[in-house]
């Protein structure tokens, strides 16, 4: 007999972050918050009238 919680999926908690991209650093953007330990999820366009775009990111917490 195995022990059902051996074979329960992890439970993650995760915090998140919004970041505003400027066209001309989004490299240097991305690339910092990676380095601090951020996983990029998504890139959308910003509010209504803007030119930039924002990227949503997440990391474990702990």
């Amino acid at each position: 007999m195995t022990d059902a919680s051996s074979n329960a999926p992890s439970t993650t908690k995760w915090e998140y972050a919004t970041v505003p991209l400027l066209i001309h650093a989004t490299k240097q953007i991305l690339d910092q918050w990676g380095a601090d330990g951020w996983e990029l999820v998504q890139v959308v366009p910003g509010p209504s009238g803007s030119d930039n775009l924002v990227a949503y990111l997440k990391r474990p917490l702990g």
